[in-house]
């Protein structure tokens, strides 16, 4: 039985697309189409944009509720999609392949975390007094930017959407949510979600498409700041896009982080937190440390202990407990894997492991873990985003070379520190060119901002910096003589 939509969620209910094309939903494991929603068009998007304005200027807008007002609203919203976790989490892995342990965390946990963690957040903020220094004072006050465009991935589309919309909606911006072709059925899920919720008409709306859709919200000009995740070639062209129209934007691209191992790691003890932070979610997270540094000294022992954690990872079915590793989320996605996997051959790369299709899969679009020894930091490998479970490991002689094998990257997302001394990790961490480094593990904390440089895009993502990415401040001077 497939999971098909007839309608968009537009101003608060199901409303028929204005064109006729369809989005098929293929799993990724059996090549099968396991579900459809209609494709929205230019004309869509234009109701869309609409009905966000009028929910965000209208009488009784959401931009001007009280915040805590608007945090019942999100605790409801936060109910009812605890209420579909496991189905959330079922319709991620379906789509993606992501296994589903990892989704139930991610997909089915996160996002409520989100909406309450930025709802209590926003109700507990108050305007600020700041004295003056030329004898007046200042009321410094926050509101709302307006109607947000939102354009979000398909590799981890639940736990990413709520890093715009949880905050978003806090601050009191209404949304138009722009999802991934490949995961729209999670995102339909949790319209059903905000209904249930009471979400008023027009606060979010959903409109699937490609990427012509999404070029046409970035552009629109109802829409008053973009949020996007994704590539960084599509990054950099709605960075011009805002840039022509002076609208805010928020851009959390590709990674390439390094995994630095120090000479005093017991990389073997923490194997599991290594797992975590280099090949989660099939190599298909952008923050993930896949070029690992190893000193010389202990090069041999360090992709010895890294290729037995590869040969070691169950791969099958993404909606069995026991999988570690599924299927990648398309068939382009594997040839593209594939190809990389080709160029480290010819850069010279030794596999240790991997480097092929599982012989045991019949079906589905799977890569098995790959480990490249012999690694040199100019090759392809070790330089471009390859989204897969593919790992390049780099010697350095000393940390100074390590330091610059790691900020040898056009990339400044994410990164890890694996060391016996914890005091010496965070000192080292501080000489990375990163947006977030961890120490003996990776963790997205919702407290903490989260974003990259470089290449790796503009703006922060959680934290109060997330919430502050969606406001506008004014200031009205007091007292002035």
């Amino acid at each position: 039985m497939t999971i098909d939509y007839t309608g968009l969620y537009i101003n608060g209910d199901w409303t028929p697309s204005s064109g006729s094309n369809v989005i098929d939903v293929i799993s990724p494991t059996t090549e099968q189409q396991i579900g459809s929603v209609p494709e929205a068009t230019q004309s869509d998007v234009d109701d869309a944009v609409e009905a966000a304005r009028a929910a965000f200027d209208g009488p009784d807008g959401w931009g001007s509720w009280a915040p805590s007002r608007r945090a019942e609203v999100l605790g409801r919203f936060a109910d009812e999609l605890e209420s579909r976790a496991e189905e959330t989490s079922s319709r991620v892995s379906s789509q993606n392949g992501m296994p589903i342990q990892l989704a139930r965390q991610f997909e089915g946990g996160f996002p409520p975390v989100l909406l309450r963690y930025f709802g209590d957040m926003a109700a507990k903020q108050e305007d600020e007094i700041r004295p003056g220094m030329l004898g007046g004072s200042t009321l410094v006050t926050r509101s709302p930017i307006g109607v947000v465009g939102a354009i979000t991935p398909w590799n981890v589309p639940q736990a990413i959407t709520f890093l715009k919309l949880a905050p978003a909606l806090a601050a009191g911006c209404t949304v138009v949510l722009k999802p991934s072709p490949e995961t729209v059925l999670d995102a339909f899920l949790m319209a059903e979600a905000a209904i249930a919720a009471g979400m008023p008409a027009g606060v979010l709306n959903i409109v699937p498409g490609g990427r012509e859709l999404g070029a046409y919200l970035v552009s629109h000009p109802g829409i008053d700041k973009v949020s996007f995740t994704g590539s960084t070639a599509a990054g950099k062209s709605i960075a011009r896009t805002c840039g022509e129209m002076l609208r805010p934007v928020t851009l959390e691209l590709g990674g390439k982080s390094a995994a630095v191992v120090l000479d005093d790691a017991d990389l073997a003890a923490n194997i599991e937190s290594f797992f975590a932070a280099t090949l989660l979610n099939n190599g298909q997270i952008c923050w993930l440390g896949t070029r690992v540094l190893a000193p010389r000294s202990r090069y041999a022992e360090t992709v010895d202990t890294i290729t037995d954690l590869a040969k070691g990872l169950k791969i099958g079915d993404p909606l069995s407990d026991d999988t570690q590793i599924g299927p990648l989320v398309s068939s382009r996605q594997r040839d593209r894997v594939e190809g990389y996997i080709e160029k480290g051959k010819g850069d010279g790369g030794r596999i240790t492991t991997g480097g092929a299709r599982p012989g045991s899969m019949d079906t589905g679009w799977f890569v098995e873990p790959t480990v490249f020894a012999d690694v040199q930091t100019g090759h392809t490998i070790a330089q471009e985003e390859i989204f897969g479970p593919v790992l390049a490991v780099i010697p350095y002689d000393d940390e100074a070379e390590a330091v610059k094998i790691a900020n040898h990257s056009d990339y400044g997302l994410g990164g890890s520190i694996w060391t016996a001394d914890p005091d010496r990790g965070a000192q080292f961490a501080r000489r990375i060119a990163s947006g977030t480094v961890g120490i003996n593990g990776y963790v997205n904390d919702p407290t903490a901002p989260f974003g990259g440089i470089k290449n790796s895009g503009i703006g922060r993502e959680l934290g109060p910096e997330g919430l502050a990415s969606y406001q506008q401040l004014k200031s009205i001077y007091l007292d002035v003589r």
